[in-house]
Order: structure tokens, then C-alpha cells, then sequence
């Protein structure tokens, strides 16, 4: 654990760590300080940034899983200790840690009898399990045992359908947040017009960031999000609820995409994702939440696709177009491999 003294400048707004601690590999601990502020703003502050803590850091987790001839989850299986419920609950319980955006497989190979474990899942390069030794299953026989995974990268909680059945697989609840929880205080100092105000935040998480990251994650999502008001005196267009049906300007790199496709070039557009390309960050955050995560996603939608996305503006197509038209994104040598 560690702890510093706090000191406060009076002449400009300063952040500093005063407290750190690892309670367990999935519980951090870390508490700030942001001062001097001014009567008010501590409030303003400490709300905002426990909201984007909560809900606009991303994490990593298992959201679907696979077993061979199971008709549904509440069976149990010959050989194993616990039903399909049961392990379902154990892999929600799983924490990862990764960059990686999309959906993207896993699996379970084993053989019993044996206890399996996190360390049994074999992952996609770039995916890292925090705690090795989260218990999934229990084989008390010799057989094999093969579990099929999916895991993605998101923001906030998603319930899952109980129907949602695809192909023999079963739906997880997803627990994207990686900030488990955050509060924030404020300590006043001062006497009448010089009052001014201490804001501290304490942020606990799940391991896949430290609170230092989190919080500087949180800040930069929540800037992103009010970046579109600094523009707001450009916006040219008539205040009206179906702004996507104005006359937009045709999409140039459409005709590019049959050459693309007739050299075989689709499969490496599809793990060419946006994140490599020069997107600003309310654009790349857009697309992300409307499921575009490759170059080759991206080139399917026309220019009303776009345009129906939420907080989407005319701008923001003439800038994918300007980034699209630039040799350096179709000059990529799509023949190599992408691995």
C-alpha cells in the first residue's frame, strides 16, 4: 500500500495519487485528489467522472460459450461435478485483459480427471487472464472435455437473452466494466469569497486496469464526449429529427471496393481494424458502438448508414472520406498475412 501527504498548490488545478493498494489480483485500489477547486466544481467534477468510471471504461470478458450435445444449461454431464449453469457462472467470473476490439474464440481442451482452471483456456494472442487459478470445472472421471468460447471487448453490463441460443451455445452475462466501484468526496477549506474546494475520488477495479488507468481512460472518454460542442457553431443543418435524409455526397471509395474484392483482397480487409487508421477519437468511438470494427465493415456502409449513427454529423463522413482517399489506407500490402 501506498500512502503520500497531501499538499496543496494554490495556484494551479493539480491531480496526484495519494493512496495505492492491491487488496487481491482482482481487487485495486486507488484514491485522488484534484485541487484547488472552486465552490461547485468538485460536485460537477466527482458526478461526471464516476459516471464515465462506471459506465465509459471498456473491459474484456467471456460472453458465450459452447458444449457439445447439451440440450440446455441446467443439464448435468456424466463425469462432472457441476451442471452447465454452474461453469456458465464460473467463466462469467473470469477477468481478462486486452486491446483487442471485435469478437474473437477461445476454447477449453482438457483431459480428467483434474481440476480445470482459467490457465486451461487457451487464448487469442493480446488476451490476458488476471487470476490463473479461477475455478471452472471439476472432471472426476477419464474423459475430454471441450468447451468453446467467445469473448469481446465493450463498455458497461449486457444481460443476455435466456433464449439466445446459437448452434448448442449458451449466452453469458457480460461484465464489461472494469471499475467496480467509485465515489468521490469533497473537503472545503477557506473563509467566505477565497473558499475553495478538494475533490477526492477513490476508484476500486477488477485488475484488467489499475484505478490510474481507469480514471485516465474515463477522462479521455469523457472528453471525447463533449468534443462535438466545440463544434457546435459549425453545424450547418436545419434542426430537424431525420437530419440523415439531407443530400449527402457520394461515396468515392465504393467504387474501389469491387477492385478490392476481385483481388482477393477481402479477407485482409477484414483484419484491417479502424483503430489503425487516423480516426479521431469521436469518430472511432462512434463507429465501435455501431459494430464497425474493420476497414472491411466500414466499406460496406453507405453514406445513410452512416448518417443514422447517433451524435453522427455531416462532418464526420467528409472526414472518413478525406482519411479513406489517402494513399497510405488502400497503399497497405493486404497480400501479407495479417498474423
Amino acid at each position: 500500500m501506498v500512502r503520500e501527504k497531501v499538499t496543496i498548490s494554490t495556484r494551479t488545478l493539480q491531480w496526484k495519487c495519494v493512496e495505492s493498494r492491491t487488496d487481491s489480483k482482482r481487487l485495486y485500489y486507488g484514491r485522488f485528489i484534484l485541487a484547488p477547486l472552486l465552490k461547485g466544481q468538485a460536485d460537477t467534477i466527482g458526478i461526471a467522472m464516476r459516471r464515465a468510471l462506471l459506465g465509459e471504461t471498456e473491459g474484456t470478458c467471456i460472453t458465450r460459450a459452447k458444449f457439445e450435445k447439451i440440450p440446455h444449461e441446467f443439464s448435468t454431464i456424466v463425469g462432472i461435478q457441476e451442471s452447465v449453469h454452474e461453469i456458465l457462472m464460473n467463466l462469467k467470473e473470469i477477468v481478462l485483459r486486452s486491446n483487442l476490439y471485435g469478437t474473437h474464440n477461445a476454447s477449453i481442451c482438457v483431459k480428467g480427471p483434474r481440476e480445470v482452471t482459467a490457465q486451461d483456456i487457451i487464448l487469442p494472442t493480446s488476451v490476458e487472464i488476471i487470476d490463473n487459478t479461477q475455478h471452472i470445472v471439476s472432471l472426476k472421471e477419464p474423459m475430454d472435455l471441450y468447451i468453446g468460447l467467445q469473448i469481446e471487448r465493450n463498455r458497461g453490463y449486457r444481460r443476455q437473452l435466456p433464449n439466445d441460443f446459437q448452434d448448442g451455445s449458451y449466452p453469458i452475462d457480460a461484465i464489461f466494466m472494469p471499475v467496480r466501484n467509485a465515489n468521490h468526496s469533497v473537503h472545503s477549506y477557506g473563509n467566505g469569497n477565497e473558499k475553495q474546494e478538494i475533490l477526492f475520488l477513490e476508484i476500486w477495479t477488477n485488475g484488467s486496469l489499475t484505478p490510474k488507468e481507469a480514471l485516465h481512460e474515463a477522462s479521455r472518454n469523457l472528453i471525447d464526449l463533449f468534443i462535438p460542442f466545440l463544434h457546435a457553431e459549425e453545424e450547418k443543418f436545419p434542426l430537424e429529427i431525420n437530419q440523415h435524409r439531407a443530400t449527402l455526397p457520394l461515396f468515392t471509395f465504393h467504387d474501389r471496393l469491387p477492385k478490392l474484392i476481385k483481388n482477393k483482397k477481402e479477407m485482409a480487409l477484414k483484419y484491417i481494424f479502424i483503430d489503425q487508421s487516423e480516426f479521431p477519437p469521436k469518430i472511432y468511438n462512434c463507429l465501435k458502438k455501431s459494430n464497425i470494427h474493420t476497414l472491411w465493415d466500414l466499406l460496406n456502409k453507405s453514406q445513410e448508414d452512416l448518417m443514422k449513427i447517433e451524435h453522427f454529423r455531416m462532418e464526420d463522413v467528409r472526414h472518413i472520406l478525406s482519411i479513406l482517399e489517402m494513399d497510405k489506407i488502400f497503399a497497405i500490402d493486404l497480400t501479407k498475412n495479417p498474423f
